[in-house]
């Protein structure tokens, strides 16, 4: 058995991203990792920005893209600013403005263009009251062309404040008093609005709720999960809808941060898809692992396979042994993947470059133990550090560096604890998409 030095893995070449895969880690164009927690994204002509705190310091950071996959970093926007939790784009009038959290108020920059040159504009409080908040959510109603501050307040109200056209926080508008939620977003679909919380569960997922009206000044009604109950919203906790109207429909989306225990540099995000029903007012995540939207047309998109490689053809090592899987492509997996117990994955197709695969897999008890690869002669990697919803899920998407060609040699081992075990079906390959 090899050292089990659990490293992220990291690439030496960046090759242009492919597909949207929640819970994994996303790279940025010049090949780092992807600083924007808490965060939110407008359109402007053919560009998407996407603004979000660095974990390190909670410093706004801006990201540029056009197909809501490649982003390109365009660096901290206020410098100077920390402390400065969940930052929201308005644009209420000839001005930018972004608006966070920071010490329980909301505190407003502002800056006559849409990348950088952000400067403090005022300590916010919050009408009626001036009430101490948590989160930071933001809405654009393009009925009435007007944007929305949703906000947590820390005795259990969710309320949302009309944003003025001089860029003051004005008037409440409506709350929401259901119980303790935080993290709220608002999508609206054929005329229904509906806001999305979480629950006050610290950096821990929880189920998110949807509530809807039928106007914006409220009341809200509902209340239902947007996600099955024991998926905790797919680990991840609701910061913003995006509604991409395309030629062909209308796709909205889910955009959440996947925390990790202190909200971290290791913290990940989950895109997917949502299914509105606004005559039956539900809204419901639709998760695949893999997806994309084409910015123009709407439509979501999967990936092809191009290859598969059945654990029950590779090497097996230690107390492995081939079972009978019903759930699983040829009926047959690996089982007993434990310390000392691998298995080992010849000839695997590589590009030269960062790709996408996905190792189906099941674990006994994601809380028991972890699996971890080895590709080629580099050391172990915890597949948990390249997607924060590994172990939780039968297929798990992750990007690696592989060599060119039919070259190249996985193992999938596992530690933990007594009676922690993983259940391996193999490897899938994705055809590139160009």
């Amino acid at each position: 058995m090899r050292p089990s030095t659990l490293l992220l893995a990291c690439a030496s070449s960046v090759l242009g991203a492919s597909w949207i895969a929640p819970g994994a880690v996303w790279y940025d164009t010049k090949g780092a990792k992807i600083e924007a927690h808490g965060g939110g994204v407008v359109k402007r002509g053919d560009t998407f920005y996407w603004i979000g705190h660095a974990s390190s310091n909670q410093t706004p950071m801006l990201y540029t893209s056009t197909d809501l996959i490649n982003w390109a970093p365009q660096g901290a926007q206020a410098s100077s600013v920390t402390g400065m939790w969940r930052p929201k784009i308005a644009k209420p009038n000839g001005s930018f403005w972004l608006f966070g959290q920071q010490d329980r108020y909301v505190l407003s920059l502002k800056s006559s263009n849409q990348i950088g040159g952000y400067g403090q504009s005022a300590k916010v409080y919050i009408p009626p009251n001036s009430y101490s908040y948590s989160d930071t959510g933001m809405f654009y109603d393009d009925s009435t062309q007007t944007y929305y501050l949703l906000t947590s307040a820390d005795h259990n109200i969710v309320q949302v404040n009309r944003i003025n056209s001089d860029g003051t926080l004005g008037d409440k508008v409506s709350d929401l008093r259901a119980g303790a939620y935080e993290a709220p977003g608002i999508v609206k679909a054929d005329g229904v609005y509906f806001l999305i919380v979480s629950g006050k569960t610290g950096w821990r997922s929880n189920p998110n709720k949807v509530f809807w009206s039928n106007s914006i000044n409220g009341p809200w009604a509902g209340g239902s999960d947007i996600a099955p109950q024991a998926q905790n919203t797919y680990n991840s906790q609701n910061t913003f809808e995006l509604t991409v109207a395309g030629s062909q429909k209308t796709t909205y989306i889910y955009m959440g941060d996947s925390w990790d225990s202190k909200g971290g540099a290791s913290s990940n995000y989950v895109w997917a898809p949502m299914n509105i029903n606004a005559g039956a007012h539900t809204v419901t995540i639709d998760y695949h692992t893999m997806w994309k939207v084409d910015p123009n047309t709407g439509v979501v998109s999967y990936p092809t396979t191009l290859k598969r490689y059945e654990a029950e053809h590779a090497v097996l090592s230690g107390r492995t042994v081939v079972k009978d899987c019903s759930n699983c492509l040829t009926k047959r997996s690996v089982h007993g993947v434990r310390d000392a117990s691998e298995v080992t994955f010849h000839n695997v197709t590589g590009t030269g470059s960062r790709q996408w695969l996905s190792f189906h897999y099941k674990v006994n008890s994601p809380e028991a133990g972890e699996a971890h690869i080895y590709v080629n002669d580099e050391p172990a990697v915890n597949i948990s550090s390249l997607n924060s919803l590994a172990g939780y899920h039968t297929s798990t998407p992750v990007q690696l560096n592989l060599r060119a060609g039919d070259v190249n040699t996985i193992t999938f081992g596992a530690t933990g604890g007594e009676g922690f075990e993983v259940a391996v079906d193999g490897i899938e390959l994705f055809e590139e998409d160009e």
